[in-house]
Order: C-alpha cells, then structure tokens, then sequence
C-alpha cells in the first residue's frame, strides 16, 4: 500500500514538471519565433509604392501598415508613391511610425499615373537619408521594376542608364534596397517577358546594394506576408553579421 502511493506521488511530480516545462518553454521572451518576426533593430528606411501597380496590391496596405508599426523605438520612415514621373512624399521621414503607417493609400493603378522606370525617383528618395543619422539605412521599393525609358530591349534588362544611376547612389549613401515585385497594369501584367525583364533589374539593384528581391514567378500575384516575413529575418541576420 505504502509503495503504490510512493509511486503515485512520484508521478504526478514528474507530470507536474513536465507541465511547468513546457509552459516555461512558451515565456514571450524566449520564443526565438516570436524574435524572428519583428526587425530587432531600429533602422532609417524608406517605403516607396509605384502607384500603377495592379489593384489586388492595395489588399497588401494592411501588412505593410503592421510592419511600419513593428519597426523598433527609433526607427525613421519616410513613405512615398513612384507616379506619373515624379515621387509624391506622402510622408517624409519620421520617428512616428503611426503616423508614418496611417499615410499610406490605395495606389491609383492606372496607367494614367506609369511613369518610364521606377528608378529616377527612387534616387530622389536616397537624396532624402542624411548622412548624420544612426541606423542602417535602407528602401523597400514595391514595383515591377520594369525600364522602358529606352524602350523594351532585352539587351539592357537589368543594364539601364537609370539603374545604374541608383546603384551608385544607393552605394554612395550606404543604403541597402530591398524590393517586392508586383505587376503593374500595363505591360507586367500580361507579358511574362517584361515582368521576367521587370525582376531581374530589381534583383540586381537589390544584390548591388547589399539588399534582397522577394519575388515568385512571373505569373499571377502572390501575398506580401511571406515577403514582410523574410525581410524581418534578413534584416536580423545582416545586423547580426554587422556586430
């Protein structure tokens, strides 16, 4: 009798442990998933929309209004939209990053609002970091990429004269663009060679500058979740490295 409540009271001990162990193992602060998924340094960066991109990317605001939000105590953002040849500051750079988030908008997803190449303004937007600041500096450009200032040659995809302008810019001003790829409404969407033309000048602006291009395929549209989640994680592993 003794012995069977000796063994009864042994192992509701070691079930007890166990429980306590595995709750200890889910304390918020020591979940290496939950690290993962937020930048956990600040960081200056610029957010810069090209405004004729196809309408299903306006279901993506959501996301990249929580990943504004998500950037640490300290972190400056400035949001712009790539239309019509110029770059239209919908807010210039701020360490409120509510208000930074609550200033993006639908894009017009017009053609009405294409310009040549993304490219021109996303040097004027470099122009904008200031050599002062703290932080890494960084761009995340949600475009399609595609350059037809000189008209539509493969022969230059991924070599224009204005990518290679903001590649040294971004250079000079240590500046690291990342890039999203999204059709616009006009050739992107229909043709999978200019959209294929399109992704790889922003992979090399972004491998060029020290940043990554999230893309997949050259057919249809694919959600910014798993983008935003990849850029967490990058962005952590390069500063990482950098200490």
């Amino acid at each position: 009798m003794y012995y069977h409540k000796v063994v009864s009271l042994a192992a509701a001990f070691l079930i007890a442990m166990c429980v306590m162990g595995s709750a200890a193992a889910r304390v918020p602060g020591d979940d290496n998933s939950q690290r993962v998924s937020q930048v956990m340094e600040p960081l200056n960066i610029a957010v810069l929309i090209q405004d004729d991109l196809i309408s299903q990317v306006s279901n993506e605001l959501g996301v990249t209004r929580d990943f504004i939000r998500s950037l640490p105590k300290g972190s400056r953002v400035m949001v712009g939209y790539i239309t019509s040849g110029s770059l239209q500051v919908r807010q210039p750079f701020t360490t409120d990053t509510e208000k930074a988030a609550r200033s993006l908008r639908i894009p017009a997803a017009s053609t009405g609002s294409s310009s040549y190449n993304p490219y021109v303004e996303v040097v004027e937007a470099l122009r904008q970091f200031r050599s002062e600041w703290n932080n890494s500096n960084a761009v995340l450009l949600i475009s399609d990429g595609l350059d037809t200032s000189r008209g539509f040659d493969s022969s230059v995809a991924g070599h224009t004269l204005d990518l290679e302008r903001t590649i040294s810019e971004a250079k000079k001003r240590q500046v690291a663009v990342f890039s999203f790829y999204a059709p616009s409404v006009g050739l992107t969407s229909h043709n999978r060679l200019a959209a294929s033309y399109g992704q790889s000048s922003l992979n090399r602006l972004s491998d060029d500058t020290g940043g990554k291009a999230f893309f997949q395929g050259t057919n249809g549209f694919v959600t910014f979740d798993s983008y935003f989640a990849r850029l967490r994680q990058t962005l952590n592993q390069q500063y990482a490295r950098a200490y």
